[in-house]
């Protein structure tokens, strides 16, 4: 009976530590900074199966971001969680409800479920965080068939709920309110990094599909700024859930592209880390508060293994790529949790 008891004991113990974080390996009083100059580390298609059985064991790691790849299923108006199939799910999200769910059933859900599981773990862990959604939309919205931005903000404020960090949380605060997102960020209105325990920041990115299809003209990014600028027109920016990114690394003011009206609602850009350390002034992201995704930060040279370098590797391509002023360093280091819970000072 005693061996019994034991062994019990101790399969609750470890049932109860796969609910706690990795310790978060914070520079001293980054909590007390503002989300937008601080670094943290990401992980790229968190999704995978291959990568985590359950998505909750890659916020284990203490991970600053994870990633979800998401197609617009038409036929069944449903958002599907795949890296490769448009009709399909192939993730690691379960629908969780509560937090003992978090690591059991069956995994393959729509994208709802993915955000239910992230709302629940962060309910579980409310002093992690803030965490960076990061959203790859691979065929882009479809609007013109039910499933655009509106319909993808309904789905988030349902299944994240308040935990969403929105983009009218950052007009309004901490330091007063503002006219757009250019103008909060520049003015410095990000909470601080402590403010935001528990919540996680949407970001959302034009797909590898829809910016090789020649006949789609109107890619996530310009969908959405144009959806968030007619939002505010309308005293409805509270509905939105999402920040758009400016996908891809280039000099100067990378929002150049966009019509004018659109521009001021960017403040989160997002591309490869080695063609942003190429001669690109990133310091321009920095003072303006702006946040600044550099992905396979594994291949700035001298390159290093893109998911199992050394910790010490790893560490130190974090720390460079901060002093560079990224926002999230991206890689698929999915077996480093020392590193993935790494908060430093920016820039």
């Amino acid at each position: 009976m005693t061996v019994r008891r034991t062994l019990a004991a101790a399969v609750l113990a470890l049932s109860a530590a796969a609910l706690i974080p990795a310790p978060q390996a914070s520079a001293t009083g980054t909590g007390d900074l503002p989300f937008g100059s601080t670094t943290t580390v990401g992980l790229h298609n968190t999704y995978d199966p291959a990568a985590f059985s359950y998505l909750a064991q890659a916020l284990d790691t203490g991970t600053g971001m994870i990633e979800l790849d998401a197609w617009t299923d038409t036929i069944t108006k449903e958002w599907k969680v795949s890296h490769s199939n448009p009709l399909g799910n192939s993730n690691n999200c379960v629908n969780a409800s509560s937090a003992a769910q978090l690591y059991s059933g069956g995994a393959n859900k729509n994208l709802e479920s993915c955000f239910d599981d992230i709302r629940v773990w962060l309910a579980a862990h409310p002093t992690a965080g803030p965490l960076v959604v990061k959203l790859e939309l691979k065929g882009g919205f479809a609007a013109n068939r039910g499933m655009g931005p509106k319909e993808l903000d309904a789905l988030i404020a349902a299944h994240l709920g308040a935990a969403a960090y929105r983009p009218a949380d950052l007009l309004a605060g901490p330091g007063g309110s503002y006219a757009t997102l250019d103008d909060a960020a520049r003015a410095g209105n990000w909470p601080s990094r402590a403010a935001l325990a528990g919540r996680a920041v949407v970001e959302v990115i034009p797909g590898t599909v829809e910016e090789s299809n020649p006949f789609d003209t109107l890619h996530t990014d310009v969908e959405y700024g144009r959806y968030l600028r007619d939002l505010a027109a309308a005293g409805k920016l509270g509905q939105a859930q999402i920040f758009p990114a400016v996908h891809g690394a280039a000099a100067a003011d990378p929002r150049t592209r966009y019509e004018s009206a659109i521009r001021p609602w960017f403040v989160l850009f997002d591309g490869d880390a080695a063609a942003y350390l190429n001669g690109i002034d990133t310091s321009w992201y920095d003072s303006r508060h702006y946040l600044l995704v550099m992905t396979d930060a594994q291949n700035v040279a001298p390159a290093i293994s893109g998911t199992d370098p050394t910790a010490d590797q790893a560490r130190a391509r974090s720390v460079q790529l901060a002093a560079a002023h990224a926002s999230v360093v991206s890689s698929d280091w999915r077996h480093l949790p020392e590193v993935q819970s790494l908060v430093l000072p920016r820039g």
